[in-house]
């Protein structure tokens, strides 16, 4: 195993750690908690920061994404509605194996979970809407995604490459065998602030 997918996994939760099957419950809607994810990953509680990783990490393990966009903390019994500023994690490391066509990236978010990005974890791109630049995204679980990190983003800038496409010349990355490309308009929209 490379060196630095073995250090990305020394700093991520056990491996095969389960999570209760909040997709499952349907349990009634209980209104909403003043609970809220910042933009950096902080949690709060009533307007203040959870310090408590732990208590972080249960919070965590019960949210789930709706059809309806918005984000819950399901138990079997309850389903309570908290505010999401933009990804409920963040992508904080980064572990790149191969090249080209072969090339996985494994990333680690703030809060222990290890992801390949691939056909089951896609990636996906999004403007900045304060400095036109652009946001990756990457699929965790259920409907959450993990927003890259600034470094990170940095750090998935500098592997970008071109390919052919049967239109045109699109700019992406390779992980799992799958080509995630920066659609065309975004790149224009980004080009041109």
């Amino acid at each position: 195993m490379p060196e630095g997918l073995k250090a990305l996994m020394s700093r991520a939760d056990k491996p095969g750690r389960s999570l209760p099957p909040v997709d499952k419950w349907n349990p009634p809607f209980c209104g909403d908690l003043d609970i809220r994810i910042a933009r950096d990953g902080t949690w709060f509680y009533l307007g203040s920061p959870i310090g408590r990783q732990a208590l972080v990490k249960l919070f965590a393990s019960v949210l789930r994404r709706d059809e309806d966009d918005k984000h819950y903390l399901v138990t079997p019994v309850e389903k309570i509605g908290i505010t999401v500023e933009d990804a409920p994690f963040l992508a904080v490391e980064l572990a790149v194996e191969g090249t080209g066509e072969n090339q996985v990236l494994t990333l680690r978010t703030n809060l222990g979970d290890l992801v390949e990005a691939g056909p089951d974890h896609p990636l996906r791109f999004e403007k900045e809407p304060d400095s036109g630049g652009l946001k990756p995204y990457v699929h965790v679980r259920g409907r959450l995604e993990a927003l890259f990190t600034r470094a990170l983003m940095y750090q998935l800038a500098e592997m970008m490459e071109e390919r052919d496409s049967e239109t045109e010349t699109e700019l992406g990355i390779w992980s799992g065998g799958v080509f995630f490309a920066v659609e065309p308009d975004l790149l224009r929209e980004t080009e041109e602030h």
